[in-house]
């Protein structure tokens, strides 16, 4: 029986890491679409469908999947619009959810009932934006062996990053990057021809202060609600200021 069970935890994990490719791709190819409705096809014209074709191979989604949303992007009808959801988390934490949706009310009733399910409440707009501020993010794999942060101290300055965080293990270091919301775009290129490798880019809302949560059940039921938000298929962020470190920022 222990080896039909261990079989069984393997392909729940594969089955969960397979979910989350998979939403992903369609979180992704959502806003290709909008990028593509705003500003046409073509992303030697379109700066912001240049840069998402750049995300979505960081987060590979395959050529096949853009280049048919290139080909027939145009032509979709579908009304996506972008809303910001704010709220408290349980301890106060402060929770932001954009989403990108075709039903409005749908996704403002889902996201209203999670916030009440997991401890917390959505509240009005700019209730918690306050405590955020807009910036630029890249992760990106470093390219120098051993981490070497003085490198990465001059191409975080060369780049115009406002501030930077290094975290390594035993195979590679990953870097946190913050610029100015502006400069994100040639932050990117500029450490792509350095030979990052980048995992991904966005205009995200950063955290001016953090809260710390010390009891095991209110952090389990605060990540239940993160979970639940990031699986719906409208969301396409959630951001917080839940002090988890570095890794989920």
């Amino acid at each position: 029986m222990s080896g039909h069970s261990k079989w069984h935890n393997i392909q729940r994990t594969k089955n969960a890491n397979d979910a989350a490719k998979a939403r992903i791709v369609t979180k992704i190819s959502r806003e290709l679409l909008v990028c593509i409705r705003d500003g046409g096809n073509n992303p030697d014209s379109n700066s912001k469908l240049r840069d998402m074709i750049t995300k979505a191979k960081a987060n590979n989604v395959p050529n096949e999947n853009i280049n048919r949303l290139l080909a027939k992007g145009s032509e979709d009808k579908t009304n996506y619009e972008a809303n910001t959801y704010e709220g408290y988390g349980i301890g106060g934490i402060a929770v932001m959810v954009e989403t990108l949706t075709d039903n409005k009310n749908r996704t403002a009733g889902d996201v209203r009932s999670y916030f009440s399910k997991y401890g917390g409440n959505m509240g009005a707009t700019g209730c918690v934006s306050y405590l955020f501020t807009q910036k630029g993010v890249i992760i990106a794999t470093s390219p120098y062996p051993f981490g070497e942060e003085d490198a990465i101290m001059e191409d975080s300055i060369e780049c115009g990053a406002d501030d930077y965080a290094v975290d390594s293990d035993d195979y590679e270091t990953s870097v946190r990057f913050e610029t100015p919301v502006d400069d994100l775009h040639n932050a990117v290129q500029f450490l792509q021809n350095k030979k990052y490798e980048i995992q991904n880019f966005e205009v995200a809302y950063v955290p001016m202060t953090t809260v710390k949560l010390t009891n095991d059940e209110l952090i389990k039921k605060f990540e239940q609600l993160i979970d639940k938000l990031e699986e719906h298929d409208d969301v396409q962020n959630v951001y917080h200021n839940f002090d988890v470190g570095f890794a989920d920022r």
